[in-house]
């Protein structure tokens, strides 16, 4: 592994961002000057795990994130800063519900096989004016600090650009090129991380945008997702604007979602197993294999793919204003069709549908390489394609997606096949702490309730 402080050495960089993600998908990390990395690089940077959204408790000792020195980004923004992703390890072994050790245990479980995935993701998100004012940390004696209340109406009038308003705003170049200078800035930045990102455009609901980069090796693939986020955000809130992933902010609009492309292959830079120029659209018995799996186990998918109350607000929403929600809410898959929850857009591939912006960049190509696996194993099929549009002519036949986020939680707890490849503690851990969420959200009032009940 490369010597973080050689690097730092030689190229000009000042301080390490030693950063994980925890359960919730929030990114955490220690700003640590160059001079003290190689100590970290060896012995780990410690955190309280009480502090984040991962099941452990006050009385547990230091954790330690080790970082990674092959994730290690340059921040293009502040080249004096690098991000570097780490592995968590408590009492000497590694923490087994965090996230990234989650997807390094199921693909050490391919690997084992043969096998490796390699995964895209198209990250989904609304562009919004920011209502919160910054403060100032520390104001002139005397004088009060400044404050204002931060909107969490998520109403029509936060999206940032008021011309934004089309019926049907996807790949509007107006409303695009309005927005020009923020989604260059980010896909450049891309660009300086070698991403090789290749398009942008303005997706179907007004105010929202996707971009897309070049497609890796898992664990890649999910160290830039995370950084994705990260930088978005940030970049957007030095432009006094603010990026949000979440499922589903508007109900009259598309949500976020973040579709995952993936294929298998024999080793990296080796044979894409997918492909079979005599199979059914190309594609090989491995393949509907694997796809069997992620259909069969579709439902306990929804509880890692779709991790949020808000998030079946997307996969079970009514029309849109553009006439479509362009999410499914069927266990079924197609060929180039995006009414389904699989789509086979060329012979080399499976697109997933049904993952939203919320989904944990480590534990999304996790779990469906982990229900693939098992389709793999138990030679699972994945029944006949369906190819009609599911939004205008649903099949009755065809099972539907969970409704709520309690229920996927309940079928991924009698999911076997899932407990077994992600591992017990780490799926008691994540029921554990998204039951006590969901126990949140029933404690609440909403403002629908209070509106049609209080005059009952």
């Amino acid at each position: 592994m490369a010597n973080l402080s050689d690097i730092a050495r030689k190229k000009g960089i000042k301080y390490f961002l030693i950063s994980f993600t925890d359960l919730f998908g929030v990114m955490r990390s220690k700003l640590v000057p160059a001079s003290a990395v190689g100590g970290m690089q060896k012995n780990g940077a410690g955190f309280a795990g009480f502090a984040t959204h991962l099941d452990l408790t006050p009385a547990d000792p230091d954790m330690f994130a080790i970082p990674d020195a092959d994730s290690l980004m340059r921040l293009p923004w502040k080249k004096e800063v690098a991000w570097v992703a780490s592995d968590l390890i408590i009492g000497g072994k590694p923490l087994a519900h965090a996230p990234r050790h989650v997807l390094k245990r199921v693909t050490a479980q391919a690997a084992k096989a043969g096998y490796t995935l390699k995964t895209g993701v198209e990250c989904e998100f609304f562009l919004l004016s920011n209502s919160r004012e910054s403060a100032d940390p520390m104001p002139p004696a005397g004088k009060k600090q400044k404050k204002k209340t931060a909107s969490r109406s998520h109403g029509d009038d936060e999206i940032a650009d008021k011309f934004d308003t089309q019926a049907k705003p996807c790949y509007d170049q107006l409303a695009l090129m309005r927005q020009y200078d923020f989604i260059s800035e980010l896909c450049d930045a891309m660009q300086a991380l070698g991403w090789e990102p290749y398009q942008n455009d303005h997706e179907d609901g007004n105010g929202q945008f996707e971009m897309n980069w070049g497609y890796a090796d898992a664990l890649t693939t999910a160290d830039r997702h995370a950084f994705f986020k990260f930088m978005a955000h940030t970049l957007a809130e030095a432009r006094g604007l603010r990026v949000t992933f979440m499922p589903k902010p508007f109900s009259g609009l598309t949500g976020n979602g973040c579709h995952m492309h993936f294929s298998l292959w024999d080793k990296p830079g080796g044979k894409n197993l997918f492909v079979d120029a005599k199979g059914e659209l190309g594609l090989s018995k491995l393949a509907y294999h694997f796809l069997g799996g992620v259909l069969n186990e579709a439902s306990a998918l929804c509880a890692i793919t779709n991790p949020t109350v808000n998030s079946y607000k997307r996969i079970n929403a009514p029309v849109t204003a553009s006439g479509a929600t362009w999410s499914p809410n069927t266990i079924s898959y197609t060929g180039n069709n995006r009414t389904h929850m699989v789509r086979i857009p060329d012979s080399d591939r499976f697109e997933i549908r049904l993952p939203d912006g919320a989904v944990n960049p480590y534990l999304l190509p996790a779990v469906v390489l982990a229900a693939g696996l098992e389709g793999i194993r138990s030679k699972a099929s994945p029944g006949k394609r369906i190819d009609t549009n599911m939004y205008a002519h649903p099949d009755a036949k065809v099972k539907k997606l969970p409704q709520t986020l309690y229920e996927a939680l309940l079928l991924l707890e009698r999911s076997d096949a899932l407990k077994t490849a992600l591992g017990n503690e780490f799926v008691e851990s994540y029921l554990k702490l998204k039951r006590a969420e969901w126990g949140r959200y029933l404690g609440q009032v909403s403002a629908w309730e209070r509106e049609v009940y209080l005059d009952v």
